[in-house]
């Protein structure tokens, strides 16, 4: 097997002025070889100060290329990045992470050597920042109460097949065969390609010992969206893919649909509104005792009472989404895809 494939790095990039310049200096940090790499920045229009590191960084290493993406939208940056790309193998990036020296290397090597079409690193989920409220997003974020058996999110020790991956390294001869990222996906854009994927017979492997750094959402309300629009195209990947991905997917929505049925069947039936109370109890005394080892290990007092309250906020919000975009997709309501950008 050779170790000098050509890879093309592909990264969308908007408004990171924040993230971007420890990101891209990870990857200058790859110990792939550097005459074998092409590091394209897929940038949305960015009106911060994120251009300017992009020009510093290409003044600094031929191999960073700019190119403009001016629908903002990150499977349209991912196509032109593609499109544009030389690479026999593509490598599609996140610049809200910080990426290990060997995450290329060892990435590549993987994708040749279990035959796979598409292979992913685990993320480590980091805090925003150093305040209660983005501690407690990041613990609910990567813990299986708050995202279920998403092993990339709650970590894995074995290199097994999986529904999906962040980001992904995959064959470049992948896209001819399924097609390219789909545009209409503003959210959840991995995921269907991913089911694409695995449709047509590609194997997808998660490789635990690649681990990425990835920076959560700084604020409650960012978390919210951000969830909200994961279960609002959750309906359309099935639709695209014409089979349910996962069944955790189905959990919040029955988890919003449960809450709204008990609280109605409770006026009427007194069985109903103790079962009610008794479930929500359950769930309410698992998120405080994961709030109360978090608040010991991390002594910071807070959590026990963020912690519950921001799985509420995740599932609802996920769970709600879910529903609307379940309700679109049957004609039952309008909607927008829209993400706030």
């Amino acid at each position: 097997m050779r170790s000098n494939h050509f890879v093309s790095l592909v990264l969308p990039i908007y408004n990171e002025e924040r993230h971007i310049a420890a990101c891209l200096n990870s990857v200058l940090e790859q110990d792939y070889p550097k005459e074998q790499m092409e590091i394209l920045l897929i940038d949305g229009n960015s009106n911060d100060g994120t251009l300017s590191i992009l020009e510093e960084f290409c003044e600094q290493d031929a191999r960073f290329k700019i190119i403009n993406n001016p629908k903002k939208i990150v499977p349209c940056g991912l196509n032109k990045g593609i499109k544009a790309s030389r690479g026999e193998v593509i490598v599609r990036m996140d610049c809200h992470c910080v990426y290990p020296y060997n995450y290329v290397s060892v990435l590549v090597r993987k994708l040749f050597e279990l035959d796979a079409a598409n292979v992913g690193a685990v993320l480590n989920t980091l805090p925003a920042n150093d305040s209660d409220e983005c501690r407690a997003i990041a613990i609910c974020s990567s813990h299986p109460l708050g995202v279920g058996l998403s092993f990339f999110r709650i970590g894995e020790t074995r290199t097994i097949i999986v529904d999906t991956v962040p980001f992904g390294c995959f064959r470049r001869e992948i896209f001819d065969q399924v097609g390219y990222y789909d545009e209409e996906m503003e959210r959840n854009e991995d995921e269907e390609m991913n089911g694409r994927i695995a449709k047509a017979g590609g194997k997808i492997y998660l490789i635990p010992g690649v681990i990425v750094d990835y920076k959560a959402r700084s604020s409650m309300e960012n978390a919210r969206k951000m969830y909200y629009h994961y279960g609002l195209y959750k309906p359309l990947v099935n639709t695209k893919v014409g089979r349910a991905v996962t069944i955790r997917q189905f959990i919040p929505g029955l988890f919003v649909v449960g809450n709204i049925l008990g609280i109605i069947l409770g006026f009427f039936s007194k069985f109903c509104l103790i079962t009610y109370l008794a479930v929500m109890a359950i769930y309410f005394l698992l998120g405080f005792a994961v709030g109360l080892l978090k608040s010991i290990e991390y002594k910071r007092p807070a959590l026990f009472f963020l912690i519950p309250y921001t799985l509420l906020c995740i599932h609802l919000s996920y769970g709600i989404g879910y529903l609307q975009g379940l309700a679109g997709l049957l004609g039952m309501k309008k909607l927008s895809y829209q993400v706030d950008r």
